[in-house]
């Protein structure tokens, strides 16, 4: 098998500015310095002349760069922003919903030179560096030969259960996973995996962790590992189908972040749950060294400072707001928060609003951490606590107690950094957090 190419939705504008820093070649001359591209007509317009499609090819592929103007990254999370992002490789002009997407066309291997730089500090010891190559890796392979393979089902990316709707049984059950990306492999953004070009200083350490692997992926009965990853697991691993589709994996399975203490509550037990997240228990993600925290966190990363376990207030007034905007849906005041079930980690899979005009069950995780921030919450292991007006029955106050930061599925992020900070190897660090897998040379 040879190194593959992948094709990286990067941005999603009626119009795209971008500069050739050397010389390309696009419909059959050669171009470079700043370009403007728009959406007109169903086309591309470009120089006065419209297109179905651009691409704009390097003479130098290892070398020549290329620059997008205003990139936002950080789509709908607290530090959304935009920022202007350089990429080798050529670059793809489509029409797509109304709107001109910028695809970056790269081989993997460059790719992940660019994800784990993005994903975290470039700065990251060599091991940490080394298994997130490998995870990298396998996540976008693994999705990549499931869709040329036609075993990926695009629809099912997202799905949405309704129950008994209008009744005091009402569910609203969704969960998003790799969304319609049709007409390229990946995006660039969290919800696949960060993607910011060389626009991230990389380092010798990345480049030596990169070719130390080159071609390395996981492997679980000879096929791709769905490897995925968060910033902080909360003490203890989530397992997949509480946050995605029906399917269990077992090298997601539920395990203690931890190698000293491997005692693991159940955490699907409420009042287990109650006490796990409430305490802070040993865990290897448990840390607050900041050496340790910089090679996993980003700058704007590191404006969020509580993870292992944190709290938000909301207000009665706040709270409801926020549920009827972000949601949709009019609960009126809110009464009770109720949690319905949880999963391996304590994450909320499905909870229940309680409100003066309507009653419903919402999940899975990623359903409920929209619901309940103006981005994201950081996770959906959450406990709640009410406060009540004298001689009144419905709070004033809501305050969330949680642990964790995403999903909490395969590598956590933190747990990992202070795993190679105590000596051990990326081999070890990958068995730790991906269960009886193995590490492949698929190329």
């Amino acid at each position: 098998m040879q190194e593959p190419k992948l094709n990286v939705g990067i941005m999603f504008e009626p119009e795209i500015n971008f500069s050739l820093l050397n010389t390309y070649t696009c419909d059959g001359i050669a171009v470079s310095g700043i370009q403007h591209v728009e959406y007109s007509e169903e086309k591309i317009l470009w120089n006065k002349n419209s297109y179905d499609e651009l691409i704009f090819t390097p003479q130098q592929e290892k070398t020549d760069t290329f620059e997008l103007i205003d990139v936002t990254i950080g789509i709908n999370f607290h530090w959304e922003r935009k920022e202007n992002q350089r990429f080798k490789g050529a670059l793809k002009i489509i029409v797509e919903n109304e709107k001109l997407t910028a695809i970056n066309m790269i081989s993997v291997e460059d790719y992940l030179t660019s994800v784990i730089s993005s994903e975290m500090s470039a700065t990251a010891s060599l091991e940490l560096l080394k298994a997130h190559a490998v995870i990298s890796r396998s996540w976008v392979l693994a999705k990549k030969t499931e869709s040329e393979n036609g075993l990926y089902n695009q629809t099912a990316s997202v799905s949405i259960i309704h129950t008994n709707e209008g009744t005091e049984n009402e569910e609203y059950i969704r969960w998003w996973d790799r969304e319609d990306h049709t007409n390229y492999d990946v995006c660039a953004d969290d919800h696949c995996q960060r993607y910011q070009g060389v626009t991230r200083a990389s380092t010798e350490m990345v480049k030596q962790a990169i070719e130390e692997t080159y071609g390395q992926v996981m492997t679980y009965d000879e096929k791709i590992c769905d490897a995925r990853f968060s910033k902080c697991c909360g003490g203890v691993f989530e397992e997949f189908q509480n946050c995605w589709d029906e399917v269990y994996h077992p090298y997601l399975r539920k395990t203690r972040d931890y190698k000293s203490d491997t005692f693991l509550p159940d955490l699907t037990i409420e009042s287990e749950a109650q006490n796990w997240i409430r305490t802070l228990p040993d865990a290897f993600c448990n840390t607050q060294d900041k050496q340790i925290l910089s090679q996993v966190l980003n700058n704007y990363d590191q404006e969020t400072t509580d993870f292992y376990r944190w709290k938000v207030e909301y207000s009665q007034k706040e709270l409801a707001e926020l549920i009827l905007k972000r949601s949709g849906v009019d609960y009126g005041e809110v009464i009770d928060l109720v949690p319905i079930e949880r999963g391996t980690s304590g994450r909320l899979i499905r909870l229940k609003i309680v409100g003066t005009k309507k009653t419903r069950v919402i999940g899975k995780e990623l359903e409920i951490r929209r619901t309940f921030s103006k981005s994201h919450l950081y996770s959906s292991a959450f406990v709640v606590d009410k406060e009540f007006p004298e001689g009144n029955e419905i709070p004033n106050k809501f305050i969330l107690t949680g642990a964790g930061w995403g999903h909490g599925v395969g590598l956590c992020q933190i747990g990992a950094a202070v795993m190679g900070e105590k000596g051990q190897g990326y081999e070890e660090i990958l068995e730790h957090y991906y269960r009886d897998s193995e590490i492949s040379k698929q190329y």
